[in-house]
């Protein structure tokens, strides 16, 4: 079996897991400081449950991508089942909050966000899982708009919850 990885992507991942576990702390601590006021507005419960899926979808990517022993096109379905999981928890979400007046005014930018995280590990990992190392590239995006989508969730069950 060869290395999921190509040499030098090692410390990419080791890196991932280290901010993405960051960043999961940052949003436990954003949910337990506004614990009432988030549970007391229907949408926030879900929207924190969806930045938690995910940051955790990174942290599991990355970590799957540190993994020795395993073929390419395994941690190509790695990522791929990670980011159907991401995917489908988000939009569960989301179609419920449709229902919620205050929520479906964040909507747009809530699914426009998860699309752009979870597209690129699709992508990344179909190409990993097809044989085409170039996939790993395809991850980084992936990962950049992770954060991108759990920092702005996470600022506002920290900040603007509070507005």
């Amino acid at each position: 079996m060869s290395a999921p990885t190509p040499p030098g992507w090692e410390n990419f991942f080791v890196a991932e897991v280290g901010a993405a576990a960051a960043l999961t702390g940052l949003l436990f601590v954003a949910v337990s400081i506004n614990l009432s006021r988030i549970l007391s507005i229907p949408h926030l419960p879900a929207r924190a449950a969806e930045t938690l899926v995910v940051l955790v979808g990174v942290l599991d990517v990355a970590t799957f991508g540190l993994v020795p022993g395993q073929s390419q096109a395994a941690f190509g379905w790695e990522v791929v089942g990670t980011a159907a999981v991401v995917w489908l928890a988000s939009v569960k979400t989301q179609i419920a909050a449709l229902r919620d007046d205050e929520a479906r005014q964040w909507l747009a930018r809530r699914v426009v966000w998860t699309q752009v995280a979870t597209l690129p590990f699709v992508v990344g990992g179909g190409l990993l899982v097809a044989g085409h190392a170039s996939g790993m590239y395809w991850l980084v995006p992936g990962v950049l708009a992770s954060f991108a989508s759990g920092i702005q969730n996470a600022w506002i069950l920290l900040v603007e919850i509070l507005r």
